[in-house]
Formats: C-alpha cells, structure tokens, sequence
C-alpha cells in the first residue's frame, strides 16, 4: 500500500512542477535585487556552472515551456537525492536494529 501512496505522491509533484512553475515570478529574487539597486551585482562571480539556469532549460526556445520542463526536472532530482539519503540512512538504522534484536534475543 505504501508504494502506491508514494507513486501517487510522486506523480502530484510532477503535475504541480508541471502546471505550478510556469507562474514563477521573472523578477530578481532577493539578493538579486539588492545587488542591482546598490550596483555591484556586475562584480558577481558564479561559483559552479548550474545545469538549469535561470530556471529555464536550456535548449527549449518556449520560456513557459522552458520553465515547466526545468520545475519537472528540478523536482524528480531533488526526490531522488532524498530518496536515496533515506535508503541509505533506513540502511544504517536497520542493520543496527538488527544488532540489538540478536543481543536481547529476539
């Protein structure tokens, strides 16, 4: 029963990246803005190359399309590097549970 709620689960954040972040506000986020009311946002250097910037995905000429593709995206890889600190984090915990069943005897 579990997998089906996730798959649900899973499948409703995929629709909402979808239809949700093509509705993104275009204006500069907070820092953004600062930087360019005070003027030093030319100085800026970017740290690591992002594979999606701007929030738009590169290759896609349609800028709503190009948004909806990046949220999409954007939320599969952050439900998979989740999925996978918990399966290696439910790896930890079970092998130890295991442990102490054994030395109660369980």
């Amino acid at each position: 029963m579990m997998r089906k709620e996730i798959g649900a689960l899973l499948i409703l954040a995929v629709v909402l990246a979808l239809c949700v972040s093509p509705f993104a506000s275009s204006f500069p986020d907070g820092l953004e803005r600062v930087g360019e009311d005070y003027g030093f946002i030319d100085n800026a250097t970017e740290l690591i190359k992002s594979p999606i910037p701007d929030y738009l995905f590169p290759g896609i000429a349609n800028e709503k399309a190009a948004t909806a593709v990046a949220g999409i995206v954007g939320t599969l890889l952050t439900l998979g590097v989740a999925y996978g600190i918990g399966y290696l984090l439910k790896g930890r915990t079970d092998s130890g549970s295991d442990i102490g069943k054994q030395q109660k005897g369980c």
